[in-house]
């Protein structure tokens, strides 16, 4: 599955690049790019561009935004051409030539990144509150999802803000998988899962896996699945593998297994709960926000999930929205909640040029 959605992405690119160097030339150099000649040029430069964006990530993502904001320009050209009247006048001649110059794409492109390395090192605290019948208390939850720790952001960042959240005292915390991933050491590991599991609560901290967590991408995994879940273990920390644990009299907290998991081989939701639901408030931890609506059906009053990143790069959040994905916040659905959380972390790069870094505090109000 993994290899297959990299050749399509790829794919995508190389088709992107194509179409790319066609409007650079035809606006820049005034070639014609439908000349076969200048075909064959256009696709052996192509596939050398699509190489050094595979081999250097951050220059296929130099690629996807140029792509994105050339194909911007032009349609914001064809309103243009088609709207302004005075076509002679000073303010048109200017637009038509920057649109030639192709300057435009080319410096948004570079703000929006030196945007994004400053935007993906900066975590802030997004406060939902939910208010319910069925609980008998107020809770304070911390959830924290995406840290991809050690990776693409800079550890002694998060650090700060565990310590802004010890200082919260919050009734409980879960973390939402993808904690960890493939360019995790072991060391680095075994230190996040430490920090998680000084934060004191009042009934615990509670993890649910990623896709990445048990780094099941990686060709030489650096550490072994067994040696994540007793460190896990080891710092009072519960997993949730299709799981649920009751807390106080009216609250119930579930866990599933990642979708990504053994084929998506996971148990149902009402084998989950095993009856235990009824008239407790619960809340559903699971990595990937999906499957929100059987979900609600089968009782769950709030779901957490993260994954998205809301999108993380511009305009990918967008067009997750646009197809009808959970991407970011909180949905209202048939009474119930579903909070997506965009992540403490961006995971790939080292940008982040769309949605912010994040850890949710819900607050679960008693009516």
């Amino acid at each position: 599955m993994y290899y297959a959605a990299m050749s399509i992405v790829i794919f995508i690119l190389l088709i992107g690049i194509y179409w790319l160097t066609g409007r650079v030339f035809t606006l820049i150099a005034d070639i014609q790019a439908g000349k076969w000649k200048v075909r064959s040029i256009r696709i052996i430069l192509s596939v050398f561009l699509c190489m050094i964006c595979f081999l250097w990530g951050a220059g296929g993502l130099v690629a996807v935004h140029l792509i994105v904001l050339y194909a911007l320009m032009d349609v914001i050209a064809v309103v243009v051409r088609r709207v302004y009247k005075k076509k002679n006048s000073k303010v048109y001649l200017i637009l038509r030539k920057s649109y030639h110059l192709c300057v435009l794409p080319v410096v948004v492109t570079g703000l929006l990144l030196v945007y994004g390395s400053y935007n993906i090192n900066q975590i802030q605290r997004t406060e939902y509150t939910v208010i319910s019948e069925k609980l008998e208390n107020d809770y304070r939850i911390i959830f924290i999802s995406d840290t991809h720790y050690g990776t693409v952001q800079n550890p002694a960042i998060m650090k700060e803000k565990i310590t802004e959240i010890e200082k919260m005292e919050p009734d409980l915390m879960i973390l939402g998988g993808d904690i960890v991933e493939e360019g995790t050491t072991k060391e680095e590991m075994r230190e996040v899962f430490q920090l998680f599991g000084g934060i004191k609560t009042r009934y615990g901290i509670y993890y649910v896996y990623g896709n990445h967590d048990r780094q099941m991408y990686a060709a030489q995994p650096s550490y072994t699945d067994e040696e994540l879940e007793n460190c896990i273990k080891e710092n009072g920390i519960t997993a949730l593998k299709d799981a649920c644990i009751p807390l106080g009299t009216d609250l119930l907290i579930a866990g599933r297994e990642d979708i990504s998991r053994d084929g998506g081989d996971r148990a149902d939701i009402d084998k989950i709960l095993k009856g235990n639901s009824e008239n407790r408030y619960v809340v559903l931890a699971d990595h990937q926000p999906i499957q929100i609506e059987e979900n609600i059906r089968q009782g769950i009053d709030l779901q957490l999930s993260g994954h998205t990143h809301a999108g993380q790069f511009f305009p990918i959040g967008h067009m997750n929205t646009l197809f009808g994905t959970h991407n970011y916040g909180m949905y209202e659905i048939e009474g119930s909640h579903a909070i997506v959380s965009s992540g403490m972390a961006g995971w790939g790069f080292s940008f982040r040029t769309q949605g912010i870094c994040e850890y949710v505090l819900v607050s679960l109000i008693r009516k």
